[in-house]
């Protein structure tokens, strides 16, 4: 008897039991998928990529450079993305982050961060002299006329709390923070919209003045309704380029 004939009844049979094999398989598969759990698409999910170092409210970390973003106005926080993207400030990995997201997307999460309220961490202690602090409050409060230094509070309110609709609140950052921000505007590596007034005031304030301001402004508390003051309360010393007039 041919082996042919002996194989071939089984054939059927086995190509079925291949078949519903197969389809078991890709059954499993599916199921397997169907139960992994599924990100929900909420601002607060796509954000992740900023609350890894910004705090899971934007409420800033330990880590000194990572500054809180919570509460800040949202055209502030939409300004440092767009600055970020275009290169005015340059950190490499915000940089490769924005570097592919559009203007409307940016808005959606500068406006986003804006509406967090987290608390505001207990202020700093003084690591420098009384008479230090003394001078960055003197600088901070009231500027220095002698050297066309306008009041920190001039722009950034008297509570430092910021003012619609795109200037930041100081309150709550680390002095490390701001000395590097400053520091950075007097070298020439962080840039905003012309006219860059931060630029332009950062350039006249010395090694000590900067050290001074942070100091004090990292010891300040945050008061008991820390939101911006309303746009166009305070009327500005100078043009700023990402400030609307």
């Amino acid at each position: 008897m041919s082996s042919r004939r002996i194989f071939r009844p089984l054939l059927a049979p086995l190509m079925a039991l291949a078949l519903l094999g197969t389809a078991s398989a890709a059954a499993g598969a599916a199921e397997a998928q169907a139960a992994q759990p599924v990100a929900p698409d909420t601002m607060a999910a796509r954000v992740q990529g900023c609350t890894a170092c910004h705090g899971v409210h934007g409420e800033g970390t330990d880590n000194d450079y990572f500054p809180r973003l919570a509460g800040k106005p949202a055209d502030y926080l939409y300004n440092q993305l767009q600055n970020f993207r275009e290169g005015r400030r340059k950190y490499p990995p915000m940089n490769y982050l924005v570097t592919y997201l559009s203007d409307d997307y940016l808005h959606q999460i500068a406006t986003y961060f804006s509406q967090q309220r987290p608390p505001y961490p207990q202020p700093a202690k003084p690591t420098v002299s009384a008479s230090t602090v003394t001078k960055g409050q003197q600088i901070v409060l009231n500027g220095d006329p002698s050297r066309n230094i306008p009041a920190c509070a001039a722009c950034h309110g008297a509570t430092l709390t910021g003012m619609e609709p795109a200037i930041p609140g100081l309150v709550g950052l680390h002095s490390d923070y701001i000395s590097a921000q400053l520091g950075a505007w007097r070298a020439g590596s962080r840039h905003a919209k012309a006219p860059d007034c931060m630029q332009q005031i950062a350039s006249r304030l010395t090694d000590d003045d900067v050290t001074a301001v942070a100091a004090w402004l990292s010891t300040q508390t945050a008061p008991a309704n820390p939101v911006p003051a309303p746009a166009g309360s305070r009327k500005m010393p100078l043009a700023c380029g990402s400030e609307p007039q």
